[in-house]
C-alpha cells in the first residue's frame, strides 16, 4: 500500500484493522499474565518506575496423618460403642452381632465377621456348629470362651487390607486388651494383618499378640471351608490345638 508525502493515518489503520477481521484476526493475546494497574503499596524504584513484583501463590497442605480414634476404657462401654459407632461401618446398626463372653477367659474366637444367619448369637450357623463341637470334644467348658469378630455386621467382599481397615485394626487390639485372654483362636488368615503378622501359606499356624506389654498365644487356621473338605480342616484343626495346648501355660500378662 503506497502512502504520500500527506498520509491520512486514520484511513491507514482502518484499512489494517479490516484486513485482520477478514482473515478472522479480531483479538491479540499474551502468554505471560502481568498486571495492568499499579500496586500502590510498591516503592518505586530510581527511575521512577515501580520494580516487577513475583506473584505469591499459597498451597495448603492438607494433614495426611488421620485423626486418633477415641476408643472406650472398660468392656461393657466397649461393647455399647461396637453396636452404635458408624466409625466401624457407616451402614445400618440394625444387622450387628455383639460379641458374647466374659472377660479373662480360657480362649477367646475370633471369626472375621459373623456369619450370615446369626441374628442375635454370634457364630450361631453351621460354622459355629463346628466350632462348638470342636470345643466339646476339647473340652474347654462354655463359660470359659469369648467369641468375638473384626467388623460388626457379614460383610462378603470386604477389602481386608490393613489401609482400609485401620479403625477395625485399632479397635481389635482394644477389645482383645479389654477381654484379656489367656489364648485366642483366629478363624481366617485374612485377620492376621490387622494383628501385625503376615498370612502363611500352611493350614494352621501358632503366634503370639503382643500389645501394651502384653503377649498373648494365638493359634491361628484357614478359614472354615466348604463342606467338601471339613474334615481335613478339622483334623487340621485337632492337630494343631494338640499341639498348640501341649506347650506350656500361656504366661499372660496384661
Amino acid at each position: 500500500m503506497g502512502i504520500g508525502t500527506n498520509p491520512d493515518y486514520d484511513q491507514a489503520f482502518a484499512a489494517a484493522l479490516d484486513w485482520w477481521r477478514q482473515a478472522g484476526v479480531d483479538c491479540a493475546f499474551e502468554d505471560a499474565p502481568r498486571s495492568w494497574l499499579p500496586d500502590p503499596q510498591e516503592p518505586e524504584s530510581a527511575s521512577g518506575k515501580k520494580p516487577a513484583r513475583a506473584r505469591r501463590i499459597e498451597v495448603i497442605e492438607q494433614p495426611d496423618t488421620p485423626a486418633p480414634l477415641i476408643l472406650p476404657q472398660d468392656l461393657e462401654s466397649f461393647h455399647a460403642w461396637w453396636m452404635t459407632t458408624s466409625e466401624l461401618d457407616p451402614g445400618s446398626v440394625s444387622s450387628r452381632v455383639a460379641p458374647r463372653g466374659d472377660a479373662n477367659p480360657a480362649l477367646m474366637i475370633l471369626a472375621a465377621t459373623p456369619e450370615d444367619c446369626d441374628r442375635e448369637r454370634l457364630l450361631s450357623g453351621p460354622e459355629g456348629g463346628i466350632i462348638d463341637a470342636f470345643l466339646q470334644a476339647a473340652q474347654v467348658p462354655e463359660n470359659d470362651v469369648y467369641r468375638a469378630s473384626v467388623l460388626p455386621c457379614h460383610s462378603p467382599g470386604a477389602d481386608w487390607s490393613p489401609e482400609a481397615n485401620r479403625v477395625a485394626a485399632e479397635a481389635l487390639a482394644r477389645h482383645i486388651a479389654l477381654v484379656r485372654p489367656q489364648r485366642i483362636l483366629v478363624l481366617g488368615f485374612i485377620i492376621l494383618p490387622l494383628l501385625g503378622h503376615d498370612s502363611p501359606q500352611v493350614p494352621a499356624v501358632s503366634l503370639d499378640f503382643k500389645h501394651e506389654g502384653a503377649s498373648t498365644p494365638m493359634l491361628a487356621l484357614r478359614r472354615i471351608p466348604a463342606a467338601a473338605s471339613r474334615p481335613r480342616w478339622k483334623a487340621a484343626l485337632w492337630q494343631a490345638w494338640l499341639e498348640w495346648t501341649s506347650c506350656a501355660s500361656p504366661d499372660h500378662t496384661g
